[in-house]
């Protein structure tokens, strides 16, 4: 069983391998505070296809660089928790002085490129510096599709492999599938929202939110919904806040005027007052999703998780990391920006589904040699040893 660090985590660590955000019952102490509850779903996901006795923290801020030299003996390999790194404002402390003294293997599990809207990635020299210190590391380096295989492979850095994101694999099922009902059967519906938004991220911001809105409203129309958050103030304190913070928080809501023109009318603060979901814990969000029939919407690990639990899903794309994610895995998408209206019942077809079952497969292989190849021991099953099986035994 190994000893491992995690650079970078996301949560506290309960029950040795369930994450949840640190003190998350003293929610008044950082109510006021963003913090994405999708990073912990991937640092969750991650410690769940791992085999360890021992779970550390590397420090990369403020670190005493005289307790690498310890680290070094007391445990295996350090993994970095899967997230979106490589991108021009990436700043990484300390991370080269700690690296320069590590002996450990330092494994990048599931990380990503985030493009420009517009021109071309630049990444700082301090960046290079760190994905190169990893890559020679390890045998290889995970990163989650080939817009990020790209931007790794043109700052010489070869040993790459495609290995999407964690919380697809959560349930540690190789044979998982989605199968569609028919589509008359759907009543339960989450939609995962993403109201903050820049445009370093979206490229026509009124048409991120103006069809936001009204896929929300027309959801509602037709399921029964939930909204699901993850982490913005506002919507934390519409959720666990007192009544002075919740109003709050709509006067705050209404006071942007991105959000107040184009998104939060009269139909979408009444759902937000009566179907919003909030919590700092993974386990929530996964017994959420496996009791609905359908989960859509905007948020990368809100949707992964679904369909990591069987659940049907689909992405809107509106920047690289999302169909770069939507690629990887053949998840159905629509594109924000198309210009066109969506119609659900154009992506209720099984045969767009399959694509994903094919490509789930696929991954949780890659995913898995990945581990092996790196040393790491993991819980993933040996796909190709189950299929050689039956045949040896026959022989």
């Amino acid at each position: 069983m190994a000893r491992i660090l995690v650079m970078i985590p996301s949560g506290e660590v309960y029950d040795h391998d369930n994450v949840r955000w640190y003190r998350y019952k003293e929610i008044q102490n950082h109510i006021n505070h963003y913090h994405n509850i999708g990073d912990a779903f991937v640092f969750d996901s991650s410690l769940k296809l791992l085999n360890f006795e021992k779970l550390g923290v590397l420090p990369i801020a403020n670190p005493n660089l005289d307790d690498i030299d310890r680290l070094n003996e007391e445990y295996d390999y350090v993994f970095l928790r899967g997230s979106n790194y490589v991108h021009k404002d990436m700043r990484w402390s300390q991370t080269i002085d700690v690296l320069k003294r590590l002996k450990i293997p330092v494994i990048a599990y599931g990380i990503g490129a985030q493009a420009p809207v517009k021109g071309k990635l630049e990444l700082s020299d301090e960046t290079k510096t760190v994905l190169r210190m990893m890559a020679d590391s390890t045998t290889s380096i995970g990163v989650r599709g080939t817009y990020s295989a790209q931007v790794l492979w043109d700052i010489g850095i070869r040993n790459v492999r495609i290995i999407g994101c964690p919380t697809a694999f959560r349930r540690n099922n190789p044979n998982m599938k989605i199968q569609l009902p028919p589509l008359e059967k759907v009543r339960y519906a989450g939609i995962t929202m993403r109201r903050e938004v820049s445009p370093a991220y979206a490229q026509d911001i009124k048409r991120y939110l103006t069809f936001h809105r009204d896929l929300v409203k027309s959801l509602a129309q037709r399921f029964d919904v939930v909204l699901m958050a993850q982490g913005e103030v506002e919507e934390k304190k519409i959720v666990f806040g007192t009544q002075e913070q919740k109003e709050e928080a709509f006067a705050a809501l209404r006071a942007n005027k991105w959000v107040s023109d184009w998104y939060m009318d009269e139909t979408m603060e009444k759902l937000h007052r009566e179907r919003l979901f909030y919590s700092d814990v993974v386990a929530d969000y996964e017994d959420l999703v496996q009791q609905k029939d359908l989960v859509l919407g905007y948020r990368l690990h809100g949707n992964l998780m679904a369909l990591s639990n069987g659940t049907p899903s689909i992405y809107f794309t509106y920047d690289s990391r999302t169909v770069e994610f939507a690629e990887t895995f053949q998840i159905p998408s629509f594109d924000v920006f198309s210009g066109k209206d969506f119609n659900l019942e154009e992506y209720w077809d099984q045969s767009l589904f399959d694509k994903f079952n094919r490509a789930y497969h696929h991954t949780y292989r890659e995913m898995r040699q990945f581990l092996v190849e790196n040393g790491v021991d993991t819980k993933m099953v040996d796909v190709m040893q189950r299929v050689q099986e039956p045949t040896q035994k026959a022989a």
